[in-house]
């Protein structure tokens, strides 16, 4: 491969026939221009992932090594119509989208040219019904909304034993108990409803034309037989929905569509790009982690927490409200333990005394010593309720321990303690329910806080290890399955990230937190009064 000049004086490249032949014989049309294109540009390929949050978009263009090319990101805003409630228009995702990917693509024009696949992970759990034309019908009713109580005890009542078959034990942040509530508050939209959509299966719709889902989303639904592996008709006929509006299911790593001529032109990728199913936001970042054998423990710290745990087998926790779904590498299950408010809490913190989240971070970092820390609150941040393992979704936070001088900085010092707790009760019970962690590494938004690594490793008396980019766990998990989708071999999956460091857990503050312990167990207990 060289150089030239044209006639009219331009550089061009020269590609021996000898580099190309070999590899345009014998190859299906599509592969065979994907491979010339890569002869041409050189051996590195580059993957496009989008993780779709609750608050926000990021999108990563990486290369072949993982290495981020560049980054993008976009808010999204959520509705709160009354209260307990969380909605989000889902047209919302698509522009969002859309904006990343035109920022790629004027940051990196070069690169975007050599994409040969993208992934997708979203934000579990959310309620979005479309109708004949595949258009939603009403905002997508998200994970953390809670209208449906009455509905999910309904659903424990009619099938005791659907906790053992899908996921977990109705809540109403999962999709089956909404679908009670809209056939009862919204019989109309129910009605009209033909096809049962969830985040990031809206946005492959809208890149590619394609209907589909994959098993580590679907198993949100509480219509998923997730030990089957297969959409149930009983479930369906208990939430009142019919089996065949719901969408055909691939492997997460498989393909299911292709970019839409018209958007690869928009973005100057080449046409015909594979788009992966994809992964739940958990799997995602859980796989973005590096977590993909039994053992490995992925605690995500964003607006909400989740305790991931791969799991060699089926291991479901009902009654301690344990979430476990399909991974989404070949053969492995995600115990998941939930923790409802995480960074959400400290942004409530930071909007009550009119201080940014960063602001309050900072000072609870400055504040905090094994000796200081004995003035500061003891908070129970569970806003919108808890989930893993009590399973109240009634229950509101509580704070002990307000004096005079309590300042921002200890507020959120307790904010960060007393998530770090519910953590620890998290991997207790997914402990007792069989998954067994080996490793932790943590990532999200939080672990820009080197106090709430810390925090967490002294309350689970284990080190915690941060992997490098952990802010983008998920854009990198949905990129690898992009990538596998595009001919990359499925090991790829088991590759491990590489960490930046490991925070292991501190005598002394170890020792300050057993003493705060007993005072945090007494605020959950006061929850059951």
């Amino acid at each position: 491969m060289g150089r030239r000049r044209s006639k009219t004086g331009r550089e061009i490249m020269v590609v021996p026939a000898t580099d190309v032949l070999p590899i345009a014989i014998g190859i299906p049309p599509m592969e065979r221009t994907r491979r010339i294109a890569r002869a041409l540009r050189g051996t590195m390929s580059f993957f496009i992932g989008i993780d779709l949050g609750t608050s926000g978009i990021k999108a990563l263009l990486i290369d072949s090594e993982e290495k981020i090319v560049a980054r993008s990101g976009c808010a999204v805003a959520v509705s709160i119509p009354h209260l307990g409630w969380s909605e989000q228009d889902a047209d919302l995702w698509v522009a969002a989208v859309w904006s990343c990917l035109d920022q790629l693509a004027a940051t990196a024009p070069r690169q975007m040219s050599g994409v040969d696949g993208i992934g997708l992970s979203g934000q579990m759990l959310a309620a979005l019904l479309l109708g004949d034309d595949l258009r939603p019908l009403r905002p997508a009713i998200l994970w953390n909304d809670q209208r449906a109580i009455a509905e999910a005890a309904e659903l424990l009542a009619l099938c005791p034993d659907i906790g053992w078959r899908t996921n977990g034990t109705p809540d109403p942040g999962i999709v089956g108990p909404k679908l009670r509530w809209l056939a009862r508050h919204e019989p109309e939209v129910m009605r009209r409803a033909r096809m049962l959509m969830l985040t990031k299966d809206y946005v492959r719709l809208a890149l590619t034309g394609e209907v589909a889902s994959e098993p580590s989303d679907a198993g949100g639904t509480q219509l998923f037989d997730v030990a089957a592996a297969k959409w149930d008709a009983g479930l369906c006929d208990l939430m009142g929905w019919r089996i065949e509006h719901l969408p055909p299911l691939r492997k997460s790593w498989e393909p299911a569509g292709r970019l839409q001529n018209g958007l690869a032109e928009r973005w100057e990728l080449r046409p015909g790009i594979v788009v992966a199913a994809g992964a739940g936001d958990n799997m995602g970042s859980t796989l973005g982690a590096g977590g993909a054998r039994p053992g490995d423990a992925v605690l995500t710290v964003g607006t909400s927490g989740v305790s991931c745990i791969v799991d060699a087998a089926f291991h479901p926790g009902p009654a301690l409200a344990i979430l476990t779904s399909a991974h989404v590498v070949p053969d492995a299950f995600l115990s998941m333990g939930v923790v409802m408010n995480a960074t959400a809490a400290l942004d409530w913190v930071a909007r009550l005394t009119g201080h940014s989240a960063a602001a309050v971070a900072a000072a609870a970092e400055a504040f905090a010593s094994p000796g200081a820390i004995t003035e500061a609150p003891v908070f129970l941040p569970c806003l919108n309720g808890i989930r893993t393992p009590g399973n109240r979704p009634q229950a509101t936070g509580r704070m002990e321990g307000l004096h005079p001088g309590v300042t921002v900085g200890m507020l959120g010092y307790a904010v960060m303690e007393g998530v770090a707790f519910q953590f620890a009760d998290c991997i207790g019970a997914q402990r007792r329910a069989g998954a067994i962690p080996d490793r932790f590494v943590a990532v999200g938004g939080g672990t820009r806080s080197d106090l709430w690594l810390r925090l967490l490793a002294a309350a689970l008396g284990k080190p915690v290890g941060l992997p490098q980019n952990a802010e983008d766990a998920g854009p990198i998990g949905a990129a690898r399955l992009g990538a596998v989708a595009s001919g990359q071999p499925v090991s790829l999956l088991h590759r491990p990230r590489p960490m930046a460091r490991s925070v292991g857990p501190e005598d002394d503050l170890a020792a300050q937190l057993r003493l705060r312990r007993g005072r945090f167990d007494r605020l959950v207990a006061s929850t059951t009064h």
